[in-house]
């Protein structure tokens, strides 16, 4: 088999790196700025192969790649890829779900416990000396057991999260999809509903839906005034689902207690967005699956996905994009 063109945008392990390199002629493209902009489109026109995350294909760069036959995403979301022009031009898109699932349910569950603890708020009062006495009642926060998770919606990172709620903390775990699944609980520990009880019943929220036009600003004015008054609300799935300054309100009023986001509407988050510093708001920078051991996974799967193509034969996750 001829080596061909492939163009590597997101730096991974060396292990994985030489993998792509025994087979074939690997550009490498990590600046994402203007000057690494141009370096990307000018590769483009010999690629067979594109591999990496975090940069937003578009039709005009199909339009410069005519050779181009698959794209391996290190990511389990495909909202950066134009799925129709793929299936148009018969390029395959590979994506890695599964090998992130536990990791990001993890730091969920871990949102939901340290904003409904409010850890943030309280590293913050030692890293800053105002910690000189007992706390008092103004500074406790809540228990996580027993109360109601809800999750908009239930894919494997949802029932792997409510699995951590319903077993782990005995917490009884809503959840609403589009389209009806075994809740992967115990008989009466996990009920689906329609999205209005979800939000009227949970004292957390947590959304888990992909980002498509039907999702996309689905948290907004309406179902943040639908949420029971002190509740919390985490986002770990993408930005844009949640309208971030509706989000603001509902907190500047009380009537959300606090919020946990991996996930922004603009990433990096602007340093002069107010959710940078908002006292009820535990803002991360987008680390869902950044563990060493899920990274690695992930840079393993996209790898073997990208290879498997381009020898012919199907990949190990092909994202539809007909």
């Amino acid at each position: 088999m001829s080596r061909q063109s492939v163009l590597l945008y997101r730096k991974i392990p060396a292990e994985q790196l030489e993998r792509l390199r025994q087979e074939h002629e690997v550009v490498e493209v990590y600046d994402h700025g203007e000057a690494g902009r141009q370096a990307f489109l000018a590769t483009l026109p010999q690629a067979r192969g594109l591999i990496g995350s975090g940069v937003e294909i578009d039709e005009s760069m199909l339009d410069r790649a005519p050779h181009l036959r698959v794209i391996s995403s290190i990511s389990v979301g495909v909202d950066h890829y134009p799925l129709a022009a793929l299936n148009r031009r018969s390029i395959v898109l590979c994506h890695t779900p599964d090998v992130l699932t536990e990791s990001v349910a993890d730091l969920l569950f871990g949102m939901v416990i340290a904003t409904s603890r409010r850890m943030f708020e309280m590293a913050r009062m030692v890293r800053e000396g105002r910690w000189r006495q007992s706390l008092e009642s103004a500074d406790y926060g809540w228990d996580v057991h027993g109360k109601t998770l809800g999750i908009i919606g239930y894919g494997r990172i949802g029932r792997a999260v409510a699995q951590r709620a319903a077993l782990g903390f005995g917490m009884p775990v809503l959840y609403h999809t589009r389209r009806p699944v075994d809740s992967g609980l115990p008989a009466n520990a996990a009920r689906a509903v329609e999205l209005d009880e979800l939000l009227a019943q949970s004292d957390f929220v947590v959304v888990m839906v992909p980002l498509t036009e039907q999702t996309r600003g689905m948290i907004g004015p309406q179902a943040l005034a639908k949420m029971k008054r002190g509740s919390i609300l985490i986002n770990a799935a993408r930005g844009p689902i949640v309208q971030e300054p509706a989000l603001l309100d509902a907190l500047d009023s009380g009537h959300l207690r606090a919020a946990g986001l991996d996930v922004f509407a603009v990433e990096p988050l602007p340093l002069d967005s107010r959710l940078r510093d908002h006292p009820r708001v535990l803002a991360l920078p987008h680390m869902g699956s950044a563990t060493h051991e899920t990274r690695t996974a992930m840079a393993d799967m996209a790898v073997s996905n990208l290879l498997s193509v381009l020898r012919g034969d199907p990949p190990l996750a092909a994202f539809p994009t007909a």
